[in-house]
């Protein structure tokens, strides 16, 4: 019945198949994981939706947020435990804690990748972006 923020990360075979999530929290966090689900099947704009006979071979993991907390300087994050945010005039970029784990990236890569990801140029961090952290508890299906 905690209200928290959550993300829901499909993969088939091992490949992301579809990640969507609520940063903030807004409802309870059995409704917020239900909706978000339902929502990287089919809303996820980087695939199609997932068919029924996808199904047997999807995996499903579940990222529950903690709060999100400013930093103030980029040394402050903790590869592989912290999530991280970017904002920067309209453009905005997230990853999961796990992220940086899984494609090995040091805090540099890191910085490159959300930059990309938010669609600014791989150094746009350097100089006037805001930076969010927060931590998840992760837990899933193993396939």
């Amino acid at each position: 019945m905690q209200e928290r923020g959550a993300f829901v990360t499909l993969k088939k075979q091992g490949e992301l198949r579809g990640c969507i999530g609520n940063l903030t929290p807004q409802r309870p966090l059995y409704l917020t994981v239900q909706n978000v689900a339902i929502s990287a099947a089919i809303n996820d704009p980087r695939f199609s939706p997932v068919t029924k006979e996808e199904l047997k071979d999807i995996s499903i993991e579940i990222s529950v947020l903690s709060p999100i907390e400013p930093i103030a300087d980029v040394s402050e994050i903790e590869v592989g435990r912290n999530g991280l945010i970017i904002v920067k005039g309209q453009n905005q970029g997230v990853f999961l804690p796990q992220v940086a784990t899984e494609q090995n990236w040091d805090r540099d890569e890191l910085l490159r990748q959300i930059c990309l990801k938010a669609g600014l140029p791989e150094d746009a961090w350097k100089e006037g972006a805001q930076f969010y952290v927060f931590t998840a508890e992760v837990f899933g299906e193993e396939q």
